[in-house]
C-alpha cells in the first residue's frame, strides 16, 4: 500500500518522501484526534479497575 502511494505521488525523490512523511503524520493526527476517541468507550480494556470487587477490604 505504502509503495502504491509512493509511486503515486507527483515530483521529484525529495518532494515525494516529503509528501509521504506529511500523509503519515495527518494520518496518525486523524487516528488520535477522532477514530481512537470515538471507539474507545467499546474497548474492553478501558475499565481501569483492579479488584473492584473486594475494593476497601483490608487483608
Amino acid at each position: 500500500m505504502y509503495a502504491w502511494m509512493f509511486r503515486h505521488l507527483p515530483g521529484p525523490l525529495w518532494a515525494r518522501i516529503l509528501l509521504t512523511v506529511v500523509l503519515l503524520v495527518l494520518i496518525v493526527v486523524a487516528l488520535f484526534g477522532w477514530v481512537f476517541p470515538a471507539i474507545a468507550p467499546y474497548m474492553p480494556f478501558n475499565d481501569g479497575l483492579v479488584g473492584a470487587d473486594t475494593a476497601g477490604t483490608a487483608d
